[in-house]
């Protein structure tokens, strides 16, 4: 399946210090699990868990430590290079998000995507991701989404959130939950945390 450049592609070497800024955090011992916490918090032991959007593998990588059943799923050839050489033993597709397909890969207790994949993905797909997301979901699944809601990095966009709620909704998800960071504080003007559901 062909599909459009990311942002993240046509940003290009704006981006490659990402992986490796995390990889040093993890071999200084520096907490980065915050997202992880949370999504094993929405989760019973043993879940399917889909890491869209993996990057160098942190959340994944923790969430298969923690006993879950995770599909890691990074399409930037950099990143997971950079996975491998943090987390040997996890395995991570090279999909696009608009790659996965429920009939391949079946369906998910919870899909995360975090790390500002919303605000790099190839422009005008939000919905049709937001879409993939639902069917890869199961009838009682959730989706843990995070992202700034400015552009913040080279390539990124601004997504209100308002517009990202509209977007969801559009394709059958509704919000649970919305959030101000990973540690469930109120919502912020400049970040949000949303847990979605099938409508």
């Amino acid at each position: 399946m062909t599909t459009p450049p990311t942002r993240w592609e046509l940003a290009g070497e704006d981006n490659r210090g990402y992986g490796q800024h995390f990889a040093d955090l993890v071999g200084r011992g520096v907490d980065v699990a915050g997202e992880a916490r949370l999504a094993d918090a929405l989760v019973p032991r043993g879940a399917r868990v889909v890491d869209i959007g993996s990057g160098m593998g942190r959340v994944a990588a923790a969430l298969a430590a923690r006993g879950h059943d995770v599909v890691a799923t990074e399409p930037d050839p950099a990143l997971r290079a950079q996975s491998l050489a943090t987390y040997a033993d996890l395995e991570v597709l090279p999909h696009e998000a608009l790659a996965l397909d429920p009939g391949e890969l079946g369906t998910f207790d919870l899909a995360v995507l975090v790390g500002n994949v919303m605000i790099f993905l190839a422009e005008g797909t939000e919905r049709s991701v937001l879409a993939r997301v639902r069917d890869l979901l199961a009838p009682t699944g959730r989706a843990l989404v995070g992202f700034h809601l400015q552009a913040v990095k080279a390539g990124s966009r601004t997504y209100p959130a308002a517009e990202f709620v509209a977007d969801a909704e559009s394709v059958g998800l509704r919000v649970v939950h919305r959030f101000g960071s990973y540690e469930l504080h109120e919502p912020v003007d400049d970040y949000a945390v949303w847990v979605l559901a099938r409508g």
